[in-house]
Parts: structure tokens; C-alpha cells; sequence
């Protein structure tokens, strides 16, 4: 089977256009496809027909030649400058950036509410691109390897995909009070939730994995993970839940977010966000892209910035109070897990209690509250160092040493 290739057409606005071409080739091999060549140019005035202009997109096509490559505008189309180009091109077939974003998405949707969600994002940017038929439709319905929405054949009737698009987003509202619900039990069991937000191909799965002992797929690509996983683990006895989610990426399409908002809900309503940054890379953009898309979704939880990846850094300027490690070598976890500790102090209480061997009874039926960390047993009752949230200190006041 023959790799897809892909040829790049980079508008330049700024100083960004070096880290979006570089973003580009990775979601192409992401997507599956290979890489065939680039065209830069800067953008003065934006032509409404075609955004870049004839002449550019004739020196584009005699480059192409007979090769039947696929071509990326790394940026947004709008239908009509979509169909021109690929006019222009010889009907070569053109997508953008938010296209090829969402076939990258339908190919990592593992769950059933990832692949609704990538669904409705693929038929909201599709609906209003629905202006022909034939030829027309097929310019702008498939990305690489023409994956469709939700990967299947859908009727090109505008009803139909109405009708479609207000079905999903009711099993979406379906799916965000269940999740509601869930986090309302984790906050009566008081299981503090920290989320790793980020970058995508910052490490988060990797880091998931170092601190909790799971096996969640890993792989050296961008948007790896799509679906939200929560797994256990422990910091000095006291349990947490760690929650990894989508990553993020510059320029990430506004209704791409809103789309995956209800996968971002554990990261929004978590007691401490982890926010993962690649210290061989570019962190500074990546940092702001991660604060920036939290902000327009309304983020208001504490955080702590980690820096991942120090095993390979060469620029150590870090952002100030940030956690350095290594996922992959371990360096720095244990520093995190104190970090992490430490941020939540106030929700939990160090002390040592004493418990007459006549109240252990009583003891017993409240010691599920808190977590021992050592026993020692007297004479005339244990003296135990323990760890209490600290909405139930009240219960244990007359056991606690002065």
C-alpha cells in the first residue's frame, strides 16, 4: 500500500510560521502520510479567492508536476478558497490544518464518546463546506487517507447532518452529566484529582505511567492519546487519581476545544493541574498555548508547571518554580510527588493521635477517614502518625496529641 504524501503550503504571517511548518510535518506523519516538500509564503494582503494568489499556486503546480501528492494549507480555508485551489492545482486534492487535525483525531478516538465527539467536530466543519455535489463534496469531505466523519459513509443531504449533529450533541450532554456525577462521588469520597494538561507529545502518558504503574499506550507522536484515562496512586499512603488529557497544540481550532470540552472537564474541575511542558523543545510557546487554551475554558483550578524531558534539555531556563524531571528515567518524581503534596497541604492535616485501647472500637469505625502511616502500640493504647483531610479534624480532636 502506497504512503499518502503531502506537500506543505505555509503562509507567513510572523515569527510562528518556523514552529507551525515544523507542527505540520508531524501531524502529517501522525496522520500516516510521509512529507514530500514545502512552499513558504509571506502573506501581505490575503486574496479572497485563493489566499495566496495565482501566480504563487501556478509555481506550486508546475513544482507538483504529475506527482499525486495530497496538499496541506497549513492554516484555515474557507470552502470557496478550499475548491479554488485545488482548481488551480490541476483538482489536486487540498484540505487545511483543522482537516487534518480531525483525521488524526478519528484515527486516535478509542471510546465511544471520543469517537462521538470527533464526529460532531468533523460534521460542524463540514455543514456549512456542503455547497455542491460530486466532485465539489469529495474536495472537501476526506483528509489523509479520506477518512470520513466518525470514519463512516454519511448522506450529503444538509437535514441528515442537522439531524445528525443535534443527535450527538444530546449523547454528549448524556455523557457530561455522568461525568458530573462521577466527579460529585469523587468529591464525597474526597480523592483529590490531578490532571495532566499540556502540549500534545509533551510526555503526559509517559508521566501517567512513572507515577501510577499503568500501561497506557505511549507513542512518539502528536495527539497519541484522545481519550481521557484515570488511574490510582499514592502519595505517602494518601490516595490520588491522576487524569490524563488531550493534549493541545498551537492554534488549535476554537471548536476543536469546545468540541472535546467535555473530555477537558476532570482537567477544569481537578483539585491541582499538572501542566507538562517538553524541555527540549519549545516551552515558552508551549506553556503559553496550554494557559492560553485554559483560560477560554474557563480554568480557575491551581497548578504546577513540569518540565519534562530534562535528561535531554539543553537550554535550562526554566520557568520559575517549576518541577524538572524525566518520565521516561524517573529523575525529579519523587521531587513531584512532595511538590504535589505540598500544593494541597491545606486539605490535609499531619498529627499524631492516641487512642485508649477502650475507644478503639469507636476508632475503627471512622479510621477509613484518614491514612496511618505508623502504629505504635502502648500500654494503654496506640499511638499512631497519621494523615487526615482536613474536613474531618473535628472527628478525631479528642485523639489528638497536644
Amino acid at each position: 500500500m502506497t504512503t499518502e504524501q503531502v506537500y506543505i503550503i505555509q503562509p507567513v504571517f510572523g515569527e510562528d510560521a518556523d514552529i507551525l511548518h515544523d507542527e505540520a510535518v508531524a501531524l502529517i506523519e501522525s496522520a500516516g502520510a510521509s512529507y514530500l516538500g514545502s512552499m513558504r509564503q509571506t502573506i501581505r494582503e490575503i486574496n479572497p479567492a485563493t489566499f495566496i494568489g495565482e501566480g504563487k499556486l501556478e509555481e506550486i503546480a508546475q513544482e507538483l508536476g504529475e506527482t499525486k501528492a495530497t496538499v496541506l494549507f497549513n492554516g484555515d480555508l474557507s470552502p470557496s478558497q478550499t475548491l479554488n485551489i485545488s482548481k488551480a492545482l490541476g483538482d489536486r486534492k487540498v484540505i487545511d490544518r483543522t482537516t487534518l487535525i480531525l483525521d488524526i483525531f478519528a484515527s486516535r478516538a478509542v471510546s465511544s464518546e471520543g469517537k462521538v465527539q470527533v464526529e460532531l467536530a468533523q460534521l460542524k466543519y463540514l455543514y456549512p463546506r456542503l455547497r455542491g455535489k460530486g466532485s465539489q463534496l469529495s474536495r472537501l469531505g476526506g483528509g489523509i487517507g479520506t477518512r470520513g466523519p466518525g470514519e463512516s459513509k454519511l448522506e450529503t443531504d444538509r437535514r441528515h447532518i442537522r439531524a445528525r449533529i443535534h443527535a450527538l450533541e444530546e449523547r454528549l450532554k448524556e455523557t457530561e452529566q455522568r461525568r458530573a456525577l462521577q466527579t460529585e462521588r469523587r468529591k464525597k469520597e474526597r480523592v483529590k484529582t490531578i490532571a495532566l494538561v499540556g502540549y500534545t507529545n509533551t510526555g503526559k502518558s509517559t508521566l501517567l505511567n512513572a507515577m501510577t504503574g499503568a500501561d497506557v499506550f505511549v507513542k512518539n507522536a502528536l495527539f497519541a492519546t484522545l481519550d481521557p484515562t484515570a488511574r490510582a496512586f499514592e502519595i505517602e499512603g494518601v490516595p490520588f487519581l491522576m487524569v490524563d488529557t488531550v493534549g493541545f497544540l498551537q492554534d488549535l481550532p476554537h471548536g476543536l476545544i469546545e468540541a472535546f470540552r467535555s473530555t477537558l472537564e476532570s482537567a477544569l474541575n481537578c483539585d491541582l493541574a499538572l501542566i507538562v511542558c517538553d524541555a527540549s523543545g519549545q516551552f515558552g510557546m508551549q506553556l503559553d498555548t496550554t494557559l492560553s487554551t485554559l483560560k477560554d475554558l474557563g480554568f480557575s483550578s491551581p497548578y504546577l508547571i513540569v518540565m519534562n524531558k530534562c535528561d535531554l534539555a539543553e537550554d535550562t531556563r526554566f520557568p520559575k518554580d517549576c518541577v524538572q524531571i524525566s518520565a521516561k528515567t524517573g529523575a525529579g518524581l519523587e521531587t513531584l510527588k512532595r511538590r504535589i503534596f505540598d500544593a494541597l497541604k491545606d486539605e490535609f492535616i499531619k498529627t499524631t493521635l492516641f487512642i485508649p485501647y477502650s475507644e478503639m472500637a469507636a476508632y475503627s469505625a471512622t479510621r477509613h477517614l484518614l491514612t496511618e502511616r505508623t502504629v505504635i502500640y502502648g500500654d494503654d493504647g496506640a499511638f499512631l502518625e497519621v494523615i487526615i483531610p482536613a474536613i474531618y479534624a473535628e472527628k478525631f480532636k479528642q485523639y489528638a496529641q497536644k
